[in-house]
């Protein structure tokens, strides 16, 4: 499994990185995320830290403002996992309401007493700073839809299944209260360990990159 691994991150390596904020005329419409952690490494390079994509059409922008700018934890599974990890980490007691799924009218009318929105705030800011400063991307450009979610899929457990993905001491997940974050090293919980790449599929990800231009870089 190390030696598909080793090639997705060695092809990802090649690619264009963005940083949080991006310029969205720079970003196809359609494809897949791959995301990178500052201080994270595997295979001599930038360790993936989680792999997503968008259902609907034209959204892969969007879907990237959704987890780096627009505060709304409710709409970003990844924005609440980096807030859980954010609370946990200093045994903050608002991670219980950080929790809450606010998404229905229903569910905002029955916390709208109990919910401290002044501290979700904060937390939400705390959320983007730390995505904007740690975090870089690569994408690649997928105009199907069925593919992009297959290809998600196959990476997810390619990384999971890799031995030498493995976190550092120091990352925010191994502070979350997620089992499957910590044990993983990925910010997914979520396609872990099923059917992973074979070497003949790795031609395909070649074949979806987008411009080179490799960057690494690091964060406190």
């Amino acid at each position: 499994m190390s030696s598909a691994c080793a090639e997705v991150h060695r092809l990802c390596s090649l690619q264009r990185r963005f940083l949080f904020p991006f310029d969205r005329a720079h970003i196809p419409r359609n494809g897949l995320y791959i995301l990178f952690e500052a201080g994270e490494c595997a295979h001599g390079g930038d360790r993936i830290v989680r792999v997503g994509t968008h259902t609907g059409d034209d959204q892969l922008p969007s879907r990237l403002m959704q987890h780096s700018v627009r505060e709304n934890k409710d709409r970003s599974i990844f924005r609440k996992n980096v807030g859980r990890a954010l609370l946990a980490q200093v045994h903050d007691p608002f991670l219980e309401q950080w929790d809450w799924d606010l998404t229905s009218r229903e569910a905002r009318e029955r916390y709208a007493a109990a919910l401290d929105v002044a501290k979700q705030a904060e937390v939400e800011r705390q959320v983007s700073a730390r995505i904007q400063r740690c975090f870089s991307f690569v994408v690649l450009a997928v105009p199907d839809r069925e593919e992009r979610l297959r290809l998600e899929k196959r990476i997810i457990a390619t990384i999971s299944l890799c031995d030498e993905c493995r976190p550092s001491s120091h990352w925010l997940g191994l502070s979350s209260p997620k089992d499957k974050i910590r044990n993983s090293g990925l910010w997914q919980v979520y396609g872990l360990y099923r059917s992973p790449l074979s070497i003949t599929e790795l031609p395909e990800i070649r074949g979806f990159t987008v411009s080179p231009g490799p960057t690494r870089f690091d964060c406190e």
